[in-house]
């Protein structure tokens, strides 16, 4: 299969090739020059997530240089349980994606990428540096992933002071190949700065650069799985599609559901739960397509004012009243996030992260209009992650999982950096 730009669609080039660039040159998203039909029937009874991974996504993989090698990647980077559990309203779940290494979901992603692209990067040729903007928990699933793998080496912005403190411990608790750099700014300035990174020809006659955000192929796809692996089951155990409610910010993870349902999995209707940050449901609700600077909320890792996967949603709705037609897009303020993650045990027999509780809300307004259709929310990060917001409203301690314990134990250091470009360019010419 061939992938293209979405500002070129008659420019195509092979999957490892995309991989390897991240971000198209004319400063495109990569995407499929089409996109494989399934049924659930084609996906065995007893699959894995890692074996239902390589079914979807062999015919991505089509006559590139890592089609032989698809099943050992998926075995490698997707050993993660999934689990889709029942919450206590009827015909309520929680696809739970918190429990890789970083206890996040992003830690699916990032692990498939680094996986393909040590294979694609041979130890002869000039190191591969990955640059990754994070909001929150996308850094440390990236360094997590990329640690001391050899020949790739990776530099982590994030907003300093806009992250929670375990998130800023993680970025910072690698070092070897990681460099973390704290951003006097917001999101976007760190994702500003990693764009103007990849588009600087003098950068690249120096360094070989590549993406690790959601913007990247090797991100994207392998998230297909884990809602094409949810849905499957639901669709075996209980029949019918699955609905789900997503908490997004760049828009990576909620697309990556719905490039699934494209491909003819089992899923229903998508929600997207944005934080106060509104581009999105302002877009849905009839409003032009206007990205803002972001506001500092309790959800941050969903603080983001200029979605950059809108882009490939365009590009898969060409049609601009199907695209508004297609989802319900709403936003949850942090009144509204506290009072879910407080009644959250009460109410669901759980506990909430900022960005989980933002797809709660939405479900709630859901029921509300009379919707009792089979939901699931889709929980992307571990409450412990966010002690500080969590603790004081469920009047006790949350439980460190054993993986995020073991990285809090690690010292911790990031360098302090301006938003302006001239500095960080200099600072990547050190490297």
């Amino acid at each position: 299969m061939n992938f293209a730009s979405t500002r070129n669609l008659d420019h195509c080039i092979g999957l490892s090739q995309a991989l390897a660039l991240g971000l198209a040159p004319d400063g495109g998203l990569f995407v499929p020059s089409t996109l494989p039909s399934f049924q659930p029937s084609d996906f065995n009874a007893d699959h894995t997530l890692a074996a239902v991974a390589c079914r979807l996504l062999r015919p991505f993989f089509a006559d590139d240089a890592l089609s032989g090698q698809l099943d050992a990647i998926c075995d490698e980077a997707l050993d993660i349980p999934a689990p889709l559990t029942a919450l206590k309203p009827e015909h309520t779940w929680m696809l739970e994606l918190f429990h890789g290494p970083t206890a996040a979901f992003k830690d699916f992603g990032a692990r498939f990428l680094a996986a393909c692209l040590q294979r694609l990067h041979p130890p002869d040729q000039a190191p591969l540096t990955i640059l990754v903007a994070t909001s929150g928990d996308t850094g440390a699933a990236v360094a997590q992933a990329f640690h001391r793998k050899r020949n790739l080496r990776v530099v982590v912005l994030y907003p300093d002071g806009r992250v929670s403190p375990r998130q800023a411990h993680q970025l910072g608790c690698f070092g070897d190949n990681i460099l973390t750099l704290r951003v006097a700014g917001n999101f976007d300035d760190c994702q500003r700065l990693a764009k103007q990174a990849f588009g600087d020809p003098h950068l690249h006659s120096r360094l070989s650069l590549s993406s690790a955000n959601s913007i990247s192929l090797g991100r994207l796809l392998p998230q297909m799985s884990y809602y094409a692996y949810a849905s499957i089951s639901h669709w075996r155990s209980r029949g019918g599609k699955l609905n789900f409610v997503i908490p997004t910010g760049n828009l990576g993870n909620a697309l990556a559901a719905i490039l699934a349902r494209r491909c003819g999995l089992p899923i229903g209707d998508i929600a997207l739960a944005t934080n106060a940050n509104r581009v999105l449901p302002d877009y849905f609700s009839g409003s032009a397509y206007q990205p803002t600077a972001s506001l500092a909320t309790l959800a941050n890792a969903m603080d983001v004012g200029a979605p950059s996967n809108f882009e490939r949603l365009r590009w898969l709705y060409p049609d601009e009243q199907a695209l508004r037609g297609g989802f319900i897009a709403e936003a949850v303020e942090d009144a509204s996030i506290r009072e879910v993650i407080a009644n959250g045990e009460a109410r669901y027999g759980r506990m909430f992260c900022p960005h989980t509780a933002c797809a709660v809300r939405v479900l709630e307004r859901i029921r509300d209009r009379g919707d009792s259709r089979h939901w699931a929310v889709v929980a992307t990060a571990h409450p412990a992650k966010f002690e500080q917001v969590v603790e004081p409203l469920v009047g006790h301690s949350v439980e460190v999982p054993a993986a995020l314990a073991a990285l809090l134990d690690r010292p911790s250091k990031a360098e302090p950096i301006g938003a302006d470009f001239e500095p960080f360019r200099e600072r990547l010419r050190k490297l």
